[in-house]
Protein backbone atom coordinates (compact mmCIF):
# COMPACT_ATOMS: atom_id res chain seq x y z
CA UNK A 1 0.00 0.00 0.00
CA UNK A 2 0.99 3.65 -1.29
CA UNK A 3 -0.22 6.83 0.69
CA UNK A 4 -0.65 8.83 -2.48
CA UNK A 5 -1.47 13.14 -2.41
CA UNK A 6 -4.74 13.68 -2.64
CA UNK A 7 -5.70 16.61 -5.46
CA UNK A 8 -7.04 20.18 -3.50
CA UNK A 9 -9.49 21.96 -5.01
CA UNK A 10 -8.85 24.02 -8.20
CA UNK A 11 -7.04 20.84 -9.54
CA UNK A 12 -8.43 19.95 -13.20
CA UNK A 13 -9.15 16.38 -11.84
CA UNK A 14 -11.40 17.37 -9.77
CA UNK A 15 -13.29 19.16 -12.16
CA UNK A 16 -14.45 16.64 -14.87
CA UNK A 17 -16.40 13.67 -15.16
CA UNK A 18 -14.61 10.41 -14.21
CA UNK A 19 -14.10 7.28 -16.82
CA UNK A 20 -16.02 4.16 -16.19
CA UNK A 21 -13.81 0.98 -14.99
CA UNK A 22 -13.30 -0.55 -17.51
CA UNK A 23 -12.33 -4.05 -15.78
CA UNK A 24 -13.29 -3.86 -12.58
CA UNK A 25 -11.38 -7.16 -11.83
CA UNK A 26 -7.83 -5.76 -13.29
CA UNK A 27 -5.11 -5.99 -10.62
CA UNK A 28 -4.23 -2.56 -11.00
CA UNK A 29 -8.18 -1.71 -9.70
CA UNK A 30 -7.13 -3.64 -6.57
CA UNK A 31 -4.03 -1.92 -6.06
CA UNK A 32 -5.53 1.35 -6.41
CA UNK A 33 -8.40 0.77 -3.92
CA UNK A 34 -5.73 -0.60 -1.62
CA UNK A 35 -3.58 3.02 -1.83
CA UNK A 36 -7.10 4.66 -1.24
CA UNK A 37 -7.18 3.14 1.54
CA UNK A 38 -4.32 3.51 2.99
CA UNK A 39 -4.07 7.28 1.85
CA UNK A 40 -7.58 7.55 3.51
CA UNK A 41 -5.99 5.86 6.85
CA UNK A 42 -3.50 8.65 7.17
CA UNK A 43 -5.46 11.46 6.35
CA UNK A 44 -8.02 10.72 8.75
CA UNK A 45 -10.63 10.16 6.00
CA UNK A 46 -14.34 8.38 6.07
CA UNK A 47 -14.76 8.63 2.36
CA UNK A 48 -12.29 8.88 -0.86
CA UNK A 49 -13.32 8.79 -4.27
CA UNK A 50 -10.21 8.38 -7.22
CA UNK A 51 -10.45 11.48 -8.38
CA UNK A 52 -9.26 12.97 -5.37
CA UNK A 53 -5.97 11.03 -5.63
CA UNK A 54 -5.49 12.08 -9.18
CA UNK A 55 -6.91 9.24 -10.65
CA UNK A 56 -10.18 10.27 -13.06
CA UNK A 57 -11.69 6.48 -12.74
CA UNK A 58 -15.44 5.30 -10.93
CA UNK A 59 -13.79 4.29 -7.94
CA UNK A 60 -14.98 5.06 -4.54
CA UNK A 61 -14.69 4.19 -0.90
CA UNK A 62 -16.17 4.98 2.47
CA UNK A 63 -17.13 3.47 5.61
CA UNK A 64 -19.38 4.70 8.26
CA UNK A 65 -18.53 4.82 12.06
CA UNK A 66 -21.11 3.77 14.84
CA UNK A 67 -20.67 7.33 16.51
CA UNK A 68 -21.16 9.24 13.35
CA UNK A 69 -24.22 7.41 12.19
CA UNK A 70 -25.50 7.98 15.57
CA UNK A 71 -25.25 4.77 17.18
CA UNK A 72 -22.34 4.08 20.16
CA UNK A 73 -18.90 2.88 19.30
CA UNK A 74 -18.52 -0.16 21.16
CA UNK A 75 -14.77 -0.76 20.07
CA UNK A 76 -11.75 0.38 18.63
CA UNK A 77 -11.65 0.45 14.95
CA UNK A 78 -8.12 -0.36 15.03
CA UNK A 79 -6.38 -1.66 11.98
CA UNK A 80 -9.18 -3.76 10.10
CA UNK A 81 -9.57 -2.66 6.99
CA UNK A 82 -12.55 -4.72 5.96
CA UNK A 83 -14.85 -3.58 8.34
CA UNK A 84 -15.00 -7.41 10.42
CA UNK A 85 -16.95 -8.06 12.92
CA UNK A 86 -20.07 -8.81 14.17
CA UNK A 87 -22.64 -5.89 14.16
CA UNK A 88 -22.22 -6.13 17.41
CA UNK A 89 -18.99 -5.63 17.83
CA UNK A 90 -17.91 -3.27 15.24
CA UNK A 91 -16.97 -0.03 15.52
CA UNK A 92 -18.95 0.42 11.86
CA UNK A 93 -22.55 1.05 11.45
CA UNK A 94 -21.44 0.47 7.93
CA UNK A 95 -17.61 -1.41 7.19
CA UNK A 96 -15.63 -0.22 4.64
CA UNK A 97 -17.38 -0.16 1.31
CA UNK A 98 -15.58 -0.01 -2.02
CA UNK A 99 -17.89 0.41 -5.17
CA UNK A 100 -16.64 0.46 -8.99
CA UNK A 101 -18.94 2.47 -11.59
CA UNK A 102 -21.46 3.35 -9.03
CA UNK A 103 -24.87 4.22 -9.48
CA UNK A 104 -26.77 6.39 -6.96
CA UNK A 105 -31.03 6.72 -7.03
CA UNK A 106 -32.41 9.36 -5.16
CA UNK A 107 -35.12 8.34 -2.63
CA UNK A 108 -37.73 11.08 -2.46
CA UNK A 109 -37.61 14.59 -2.39
CA UNK A 110 -36.62 15.34 1.63
CA UNK A 111 -33.23 16.59 2.11
CA UNK A 112 -31.01 17.42 5.49
CA UNK A 113 -28.78 19.95 5.95
CA UNK A 114 -25.71 19.07 7.81
CA UNK A 115 -21.88 19.44 7.90
CA UNK A 116 -19.23 18.34 5.19
CA UNK A 117 -15.74 18.69 5.12
CA UNK A 118 -13.24 17.27 2.90
CA UNK A 119 -9.85 15.96 2.43
CA UNK A 120 -9.66 18.10 -1.20
CA UNK A 121 -10.93 21.42 0.33
CA UNK A 122 -8.25 20.87 3.49
CA UNK A 123 -9.31 23.22 6.65
CA UNK A 124 -12.65 23.84 5.64
CA UNK A 125 -16.40 22.52 6.65
CA UNK A 126 -19.69 23.54 5.22
CA UNK A 127 -23.39 23.02 5.82
CA UNK A 128 -24.71 21.32 2.55
CA UNK A 129 -28.37 20.12 1.62
CA UNK A 130 -28.17 16.69 0.74
CA UNK A 131 -31.33 13.99 -0.12
CA UNK A 132 -32.19 11.86 3.03
CA UNK A 133 -32.38 8.31 1.61
CA UNK A 134 -30.29 7.06 -1.43
CA UNK A 135 -30.12 3.45 -3.20
CA UNK A 136 -26.82 2.78 -4.62
CA UNK A 137 -25.39 -0.08 -6.48
CA UNK A 138 -22.14 -0.71 -8.03
CA UNK A 139 -18.99 -3.33 -8.25
CA UNK A 140 -17.07 -4.84 -5.32
CA UNK A 141 -13.62 -5.75 -6.15
CA UNK A 142 -14.72 -9.34 -6.43
CA UNK A 143 -16.72 -7.97 -8.99
CA UNK A 144 -20.28 -8.65 -7.32
CA UNK A 145 -23.02 -6.44 -7.73
CA UNK A 146 -23.39 -4.65 -4.24
CA UNK A 147 -27.47 -2.78 -4.16
CA UNK A 148 -27.96 -1.03 -0.61
CA UNK A 149 -30.06 1.76 0.61
CA UNK A 150 -29.17 4.35 2.61
CA UNK A 151 -30.05 7.19 4.99
CA UNK A 152 -28.95 9.80 7.36
CA UNK A 153 -24.88 10.13 7.86
CA UNK A 154 -24.55 6.94 5.23
CA UNK A 155 -26.49 8.89 3.02
CA UNK A 156 -24.52 11.99 3.19
CA UNK A 157 -21.71 10.27 2.26
CA UNK A 158 -22.58 8.35 -0.68
CA UNK A 159 -23.80 11.63 -2.04
CA UNK A 160 -20.56 13.64 -1.25
CA UNK A 161 -17.63 10.92 -2.70
CA UNK A 162 -20.53 9.54 -5.40
CA UNK A 163 -20.10 13.88 -6.43
CA UNK A 164 -16.14 13.41 -6.96
CA UNK A 165 -16.74 10.90 -9.97
CA UNK A 166 -18.61 13.89 -11.49
CA UNK A 167 -16.86 16.46 -11.06
CA UNK A 168 -18.31 18.24 -8.39
CA UNK A 169 -17.01 19.52 -4.66
CA UNK A 170 -19.05 20.18 -1.68
CA UNK A 171 -19.00 23.97 -2.31
CA UNK A 172 -20.62 23.89 -4.82
CA UNK A 173 -23.67 21.98 -3.56
CA UNK A 174 -23.84 24.49 -0.98
CA UNK A 175 -26.48 27.31 -0.64
CA UNK A 176 -25.07 29.66 1.72
CA UNK A 177 -22.05 30.20 1.05
CA UNK A 178 -21.84 31.96 4.65
CA UNK A 179 -21.88 29.22 6.28
CA UNK A 180 -18.47 28.07 4.89
CA UNK A 181 -16.01 28.46 7.73
CA UNK A 182 -12.02 26.98 8.83
CA UNK A 183 -12.93 24.23 10.80
CA UNK A 184 -10.44 25.29 13.77
CA UNK A 185 -12.97 29.06 13.69
CA UNK A 186 -15.68 26.23 14.26
CA UNK A 187 -14.30 23.93 16.63
CA UNK A 188 -12.76 26.84 18.75
CA UNK A 189 -16.29 28.20 18.81
CA UNK A 190 -18.08 25.19 20.27
CA UNK A 191 -15.07 25.36 23.71
CA UNK A 192 -16.22 28.64 24.13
Amino acid sequence: MAILKIASMGHPVLKQRAAEVADPAAPEVRQLASDMLATMKDAGGTGLAAPQVHVPLRVLMFYVARDRAGEPAEADPGDSESGAGTRETSPFAVPLTVLINPVVELLGDEKDLGPEACLSVPGLVGQVPRYRHVRYRGLTLDGQELVREASGFHARVVQHEYDHLDGILYPQRMVDLSTLAFMSEVERAQRA
